[in-house]
C-alpha cells in the first residue's frame, strides 16, 4: 500500500501541483482572503534562503545537485563554477522574492498573473538558459 501511494504520487505529482495551484487561485478569486497573497512571498523567500545559506557551507546546494548528477566527486573547476552559479541563482531568486512582494500592492489580477503564471515562466526560462550555458561550458572545459 505504501509503495503504491509513493508510485502514485511520483507519477502524478505534476497534477497534484497543478490542482493545488488552481485551488489557491480559485480560493483567492472567489473570497477576500488577503493572506493568500503572502504565500508566494514566503515560498520565494524560503527558496532564496536555502540557496543563500548554502553559500556559507562547504558545499552549496547546486554543488550537491551536481554531485548527485555526476555520481561522485566534483573536480575543482566544477566546484568553482557551481559556487558562482549559486550566486547567480541567489540574485534571481531574490528578485523573484521582491517581485512577489511588489505584486501584493498591485491589483488582484496583476498578483494572480505574476504569482500564478509569470513567475513560473521566468523560473523555467532562467533554468533553460542556465542549462544551455552549462552544456556549452561542460563541452568547452571537457568536464
Amino acid at each position: 500500500m505504501k509503495n503504491e501511494i509513493k508510485k502514485l504520487l511520483k507519477n502524478y505529482s505534476y497534477l497534484i501541483s497543478i490542482f493545488f495551484t488552481v485551488m489557491v487561485i480559485l480560493l483567492f478569486n472567489f473570497t477576500k482572503i488577503q493572506g493568500l497573497k503572502l504565500y508566494p512571498i514566503v515560498v520565494n523567500f524560503l527558496i532564496f534562503l536555502t540557496f543563500f545559506l548554502s553559500l556559507f557551507s562547504e558545499e552549496t546546494i547546486i554543488q550537491k545537485f551536481a554531485k548527485i548528477a555526476e555520481k561522485g566527486i566534483l573536480k575543482e573547476p566544477v566546484k568553482i563554477y557551481t559556487r558562482k552559479l549559486t550566486y547567480i541563482w541567489c540574485i534571481f531568486l531574490f528578485l523573484q522574492f521582491l517581485l512577489s512582494i511588489i505584486t501584493c500592492f498591485m491589483s488582484d489580477e496583476i498578483w494572480m498573473i505574476y504569482n500564478g503564471c509569470l513567475s513560473y515562466v521566468l523560473l523555467g526560462c532562467f533554468f533553460a538558459i542556465e542549462y544551455a550555458i552549462r552544456i556549452v561550458v561542460r563541452k568547452r572545459n571537457n568536464w
